[in-house]
């Protein structure tokens, strides 16, 4: 399928506040903020999950201090099958990127550390994954001297809230002289803050705030740093890689009673499979009795948890992976490629991918009358492979 882009697509831009897709062509899956305290393995995990070495891993507090910016390849089996179908000349996947932020201390968001300075940043991300310290080392201490992931949890997750609470407390006063004004956006706003600032007292996180869907822009533009989803992951021991150990199993229970997710990963394992080629990955694997590489298993969770899907995009070129939320319609699923397929879409070839798999291709997919024409109602289905029509 011909899909009329133009070939190549845009760096990723490292300050993640250009936003703008004019004239881009983006296979972003999500932003993700690595957060956590020192030494739990947060830049060890994110230098392996990015197959680079911008983080610098050391065992003292601070030793990332500048935030850091990597992107993975999201892998996604039906990739290669549908190129394999098409004999794309490229298979062009999706991209995770992976935002490693300082670590934060007790006291962050009073200055102590370096943590304050980088709280910002986090309020560029789609999600925050939460490294928690769920493995004992005599060799690698512990800024709060004990092992204790849950504490640890409640550490960073105050600290973040206190931040919150000083941001909606300096904003009071002037929106509610802009509310008396009759200000409409001003009176949503202010009502939000309040039902936020109550919660946050409460020791709440603002994610947990009850919202209706109208009010989601609303309170999306407050910019809270807790109003994101949160992954937790646990990093663990060699040893418990494949099955988690006790630290993590408490961190998986406190994230199913808030509705998050996490995942057991090993900071170790994954460095030393970032340095494998496919082959010995799956081999080193195997011995471990892990199906799956971590990196693997956090982007699924991360799909899960912000709820995307994927489409894909095949021809002889390449066969391609876009991201999207679920639930999204035609021609913002073709907005994603470029918003000129958005501005002038006319109609969506579709064909499921069980139907472009089972029947061998494009053709044959129209041969059965497989390919559907869709308009813009059309909600786009995880796995559909899409032709936009559009006029420029």
């Amino acid at each position: 399928m011909d899909t009329r882009v133009k070939p190549g697509y845009d760096a990723l831009n490292n300050q993640l506040a250009a936003n703008s897709r004019e004239g881009s062509e983006r296979t972003m899956g999500f932003k993700c903020g690595i957060v956590g305290l020192p030494n739990v393995g947060k830049s060890t995990l994110f230098n392996a999950l990015t197959e680079t070495a911008a983080a610098q891993a050391a065992n003292y507090p601070f030793c990332t201090i500048e935030p850091n910016v990597g992107e993975v390849a999201v892998p996604d089996p039906r990739l290669d099958k549908l190129s394999a179908i098409a004999k794309s000349a490229q298979i062009i996947p999706t991209r995770l990127t992976f935002v490693d932020i300082a670590g934060l201390v007790r006291g962050a968001s009073q200055g102590e550390g370096l943590g304050n300075q980088f709280l910002a940043t986090i309020r560029e991300v789609d999600a925050v994954a939460h490294v928690v310290r769920c493995f004992e080392d005599s060799d690698i201490t512990h800024v709060e001297g004990k092992i204790a992931p849950l504490a640890d949890i409640e550490t960073i997750e105050t600290e973040l809230m206190l931040a919150d609470l000083d941001s909606l407390e300096k904003r009071v006063d002037n929106l509610t002289k802009k509310a008396k004004g009759n200000d409409k956006d001003a009176k949503e706003q202010l009502d939000l803050v309040n039902r936020a600032l109550v919660l946050l007292r409460d020791g709440k996180p603002a994610r947990f705030l009850e919202r209706k869907p109208d009010e989601e822009r609303a309170f999306s533009m407050l910019g809270l740093l807790t109003s994101k989803p949160v992954l937790y992951v646990c990093n663990v021991e060699e040893g418990a890689a494949a099955t988690g150990n006790d630290f993590s199993r408490a961190v998986a229970e406190h994230a199913k009673k808030e509705g998050a997710v996490a995942v057991a990963i090993s900071a170790k394992i994954e460095s030393e499979i970032a340095t494998l080629s496919r082959e010995e990955r799956a081999e080193f694997l195997d011995t471990l009795g892990l199906e799956e590489a971590g990196l693997d298993r956090l982007i699924r969770a991360g799909y899960q948890l912000l709820d995307l899907i994927t489409y894909f995009t095949v021809g002889p070129k390449e066969a391609r992976a876009w991201t999207i939320h679920r639930g999204t319609r035609a021609p913002a699923a073709a907005g994603v490629i470029h918003t000129d397929f958005e501005k002038g879409f006319i109609r969506a070839e579709t064909i499921a991918y069980a139907d472009y798999v089972a029947l061998g291709g494009e053709a044959g997919a129209r041969d059965a009358g497989k390919l559907r024409l869709e308009g813009k109602e059309y909600v786009v289905a995880d796995g559909d492979v899409m032709h936009f029509r559009f006029n420029t």
